[in-house]
């Protein structure tokens, strides 16, 4: 594998903001969560079930590198959601997004006396608590403390799968994998919950001297002196921990009253509306607080572009954008210094702009059940087929007979790219574009669309036969594919909307079928596809063509006759037709 180049390294730290870096410290986290989870879900089997897990989670996790790691994620996540507490200046997103803060911020609290009891415990003092002294002291000393840890479970797990929630809903897999990740979210906390009430009932069942003897031992539980040590640290962190809190609250209304000292400025919606706000609210957040639509699927985590204005006027005196804000307006192309992100940016000053999203169409209140529609950039294959000659035609025919053999061409095309297991996208004149790999990935995508080629043949020479006695020469067609990274959403206007992909890879697929002419031949396939679908580098004739808008030639395979594919990807269909 190539070695990243430094342009492309400075690229990838450009894309990385302190949301990323919460995300990934909230990856490992959950990762932790998930392991422990399955561990406590053993409890359903047996003691020793759960003691053998036990001993197989620590010793993964105790790993030095795991451990740096694990230690890392937890003080970089804990102190990035202090950090959220304040600088979010406006809660009214979703419901669910202040509910997952506030869930976040209370797992320190609730979870510090099983990380003092256990942890440190065995840190400083070599004690070795786990599962029977961990359940004697939540299911006889202190009952409570069941129910406490039952809330920690609950409270984790919910925080961590909104996270996860808000992260992978504008994946192009969640749509599938929604209903599997349901089912887990609500399979692994339930078997833990009930592994570790299994395990309390055990303990309390097998509770006697003998047993109290063996498991409660001062080398496993520690002395009176040393759990009053653990005590007071447990003490002093609530202490400290609670404070921080109360000082970022504090912390937040002296800002918003600074920022009233400050001075209001005033936004142009470009419509007529103006609101005032205090300067240091980001474009979106003042959008929310005055209840202005305005569209963010990602609820303002700059992780779409959606929320995108136009400045009207000089924007020589607005924020530099940040890094992440540069990345992501460089990611669509967005060059023009007067389009920014109106969730990074931060104005000192009056501003007029206008929104170059439908608030109606995508908003961050709004469910992003297919983000897909809204627009997402992702692999794909673009197929362009042409009919030939069906300007000739046109001119030796009534309209209506050129309309019925052109749509007998577009069905026969259609029908062979929605077999194969593309989908038809556009249609423009005679020629159409189909897409692959909506639902699958990138090899079975370049594998569909060679298919597709050859059914395409196939079906045109069953149009031909079909329309001998009405065509003086047969149908000719030429097919040009490629595939890589597209975006692809709903474009138009209101009730003229059209899903379809945008990108140097789908013009270059159209280029591709005009050079089918030169070329003579049917189809015109990059080696980028035929690379990835897996087919020989001697299968196909190579040629190296000059593609208009591109610097340097392009590796591209020739096929004089499309059936001819159908070997290559073994479509019985195609070789008995």
């Amino acid at each position: 594998m190539a070695l990243l180049s430094p342009r492309q390294i400075a690229k990838l730290f450009r894309g990385i903001s302190l949301r990323q870096v919460r995300l990934a410290s909230g990856v490992v986290l959950f990762a932790y969560l998930v392991s422990h989870f399955l561990n406590h879900a053993l409890g359903n089997i047996s003691m020793e079930a759960l003691a053998g897990g036990v001993y197989f989670h620590t010793l993964f996790w105790q790993l030095l590198p795991v451990t740096i790691v694990f230690y890392a994620a937890c003080l970089v996540h804990s102190a990035l959601g202090i950090w959220a507490l304040y600088e979010r200046r406006q809660f009214r997103w979703k419901a669910i997004e202040p509910l997952q803060l506030v869930l976040g911020l209370s797992i320190p609290a609730l979870i510090i006396t099983h990380i003092v009891g256990v942890r440190l415990g065995q840190a400083l003092f070599g004690h070795d608590k786990l599962y029977p002294q961990v359940f004697f002291a939540y299911w006889i000393v202190w009952p409570f403390k069941a129910w406490l840890m039952y809330a920690v479970l609950t409270i984790s797990w919910v925080h961590g799968c909104i996270g996860l929630c808000f992260w992978l809903r504008m994946k192009a897999f969640y749509k599938f994998a929604a209903p599997y990740l349901l089912a887990a979210a609500v399979l692994v906390p339930t078997l833990a919950m009930l592994g570790l009430y299994q395990g309390g009932r055990n303990v309390v069942d097998s509770d006697s001297a003998e047993w109290r003897a063996e498991n409660l031992a001062p080398g496993k539980v520690g002395t009176q002196a040393e759990q009053a040590v653990l005590n007071d640290i447990e003490s002093y962190f609530l202490i400290f921990y609670l404070g921080l809190l109360v000082v970022v609250l504090l912390a937040k209304g002296a800002r918003a009253i600074n920022e009233r000292r400050g001075g209001m400025i005033s936004l142009s919606y470009g419509n007529g509306r103006t609101v005032r706000v205090p300067k240091g609210l980001s474009v979106l957040e003042a959008s929310l607080r005055n209840n202005v639509p305005h569209a963010s699927v990602c609820g303002g985590r700059a992780r779409c572009s959606t929320c995108r204005i136009r400045i009207i006027g000089d924007c020589g005196g607005l924020p530099e954008p940040s890094p992440r804000e540069a990345f992501v307006l460089s990611r669509v192309g967005a060059d023009d210094p007067s389009i920014r992100l109106a969730c990074q940016l931060r104005p000192a000053a009056d501003l007029s702009f206008f929104q170059l999203f439908l608030p109606h169409a995508v908003s961050a209140g709004a469910p992003a059940s297919n983000p897909a529609r809204i627009g997402q950039e992702r692999y794909l294959v673009s197929l362009f087929v042409d009919m030939r000659g069906s300007t000739r035609l046109a001119e030796k025919r009534l309209p209506f007979d050129t309309v019925f053999i052109v749509n007998r061409f577009l069905g026969a095309v259609s029908q062979a790219v929605i077999e194969a297991g593309g989908q038809p996208n556009q249609f423009v004149g005679d020629g159409m574009l189909a897409l692959f790999g909506l639902a699958s990935g990138r090899r079975d995508a370049c594998r569909q669309a060679l298919k597709a080629a050859a059914l395409i043949a196939a079906n045109v020479d069953e149009l031909n036969a079909f329309l001998s006695h009405d065509l003086r020469e047969p149908v000719r067609f030429g097919i040009g594919i490629h595939g890589g990274e597209v975006i692809v959403g709903d474009i138009g206007y209101r009730d003229h909307m059209v899903f379809t992909a945008l990108g140097d890879a789908v013009n270059v697929a159209a280029r591709l079928q005009d050079m089918t002419k030169s070329l003579a031949c049917e189809t015109v396939v990059s080696d980028e596809v035929r690379a990835t679908a897996g087919l020989a580098a001697d299968a196909l004739p190579q040629r190296e063509v000059a593609i208009r808008g591109r610097n340097e030639p392009m590796v591209v395979r020739t096929v004089a006759d499309a059936r001819s594919l159908s070997a290559l990807v073994g479509d019985a269909r195609v070789e008995a037709a």
